[in-house]
């Protein structure tokens, strides 16, 4: 989550607690910062990131503004394993009323009600209980071909195969697995997808011990354009300020509306799974009569390719080919009927659809029976 307040929303108490970033004396601009230390997190003390900015407005006044960046759960709970509902917003508000005033800053309640929020990150954990691994939900979303639908100019699949993140100019989608990325702060924060993990590195040794598989999915809305764009979309009629956008409603009609992208650009077809090549060329005439014996031989011979090689290594095969071929033949692909298959993402979209939070407390007397321990 991330505040921007102007002066008028602001009471500075003490100014000498930012750090210096950014200055030009001459223009009257700067920027001032504070940061919870790494010493800090390690003891279990988390601060919000504040940005202090003084330049010229679009009015041509130089005016302040205070972004304020934190997550919510690590403010409340000091970990962002549990997760918060709409009845939490009060405390949360109280405590970092009561964080601001200790770095200096008074915000008055009323005001912080009605913060403007200029970047929001929805998100969910999801506890994986029927022997799927993060790693293999991970595995399915590098599967598909997200640039081909959505604004995405940069893909990221990292960490040994244990996150994927899409990067767009105003948003981000991260997909990742929650105890490996705690692993990996533990080597480098650098490495890790999440920023303060130092303040839970202590919670590792106890999950590990419990072998939980949690698996995290993130939709970074990183412009209040994006979000003034998205919304319509889903439904959502609301201000985009503090206290309006704090519920769980909205954050589910998100993440659903980015697992269905997802699901959409990833073809059935690389999900049906047959032992025979004869079966899966039986089922592609029977289902489909009027496809034609060109067609029905080239989607055959794309499922036979992509059950060896991902598509977007596929892709870049044949990349002195003709981009427009390559698009015709997914988009056949996307609409080619086949007996009925189970998505890979069937689990995480009957844990977004019930949307219950996630509390460490129900993990601590049992064990998740996993496969993959079995």
């Amino acid at each position: 989550m991330k505040l921007t307040l102007d002066r008028s929303m602001i009471a500075l108490i003490d100014k000498d607690l930012f750090q210096k970033e950014t200055q030009n004396a001459s223009r009257g601009y700067f920027t001032l910062v504070q940061n919870p230390t790494k010493s800090e997190l390690q003891n279990g003390i988390y601060k919000p990131r504040l940005t202090l900015t003084k330049r010229f407005n679009t009015s041509g006044q130089r005016g302040l503004t205070l972004a304020i960046e934190f997550s919510a759960p690590k403010l409340l709970y000091g970990n962002n394993f549990d997760e918060l509902v709409n009845s939490d917003f009060n405390t949360v508000i109280y405590k970092l009323e009561e964080v601001l005033k200790k770095m200096g800053v008074r915000v008055f309640h009323e005001l912080l009600l009605v913060a403007p929020v200029s970047a929001i990150h929805y998100s969910k954990n999801i506890p994986l209980t029927d022997g799927t691994t993060p790693h293999y939900l991970i595995s399915k979303i590098k599967e598909a071909n997200i640039s081909l639908a959505l604004d995405v100019n940069q893909t990221d699949y990292r960490n040994d195969g244990h996150s994927y993140k899409w990067h767009a100019n105003s948003y981000e989608v991260a997909f990742y697995d929650k105890i490996k990325d705690l692993e990996a702060a533990k080597k480098s924060n650098k490495r890790a997808i999440e920023k303060d993990n130092a303040l839970q590195l202590h919670l590792f040794e106890d999950l590990q011990r419990k072998r939980l598989e949690i698996f995290r999915m993130e939709v970074r809305l990183n412009s209040r354009q994006k979000m003034k764009q998205l919304f319509p979309n889903l439904g959502i009629e609301t201000k985009l300020t503090f206290q309006s956008l704090f519920t769980a409603q909205i954050s589910q009609k998100v993440l659903l509306y980015y697992l269905s992208e997802l699901e959409k650009r990833r073809p059935k077809i690389i999900d049906y799974q047959t032992k025979r090549s004869k079966a899966l060329l039986a089922d592609i005439i029977v289902n489909n009569p009027t496809l034609g014996a060109q067609k029905t031989l080239q989607l055959f011979g794309l499922k036979q390719a992509i059950d060896a090689i991902t598509p977007r290594e596929l892709r870049a095969m044949f990349g002195n080919q003709s981009t427009r071929s390559w698009y015709r033949l997914i988009t056949d692909a996307k609409t080619v009927k086949l007996p009925a298959t189970q998505s890979p993402f069937r689990i995480v979209r009957e844990r977004l659809n019930k949307f219950e939070p996630l509390k460490l407390v129900d993990f601590q007397d049992k064990m998740i029976n996993n496969d993959k321990y079995n």
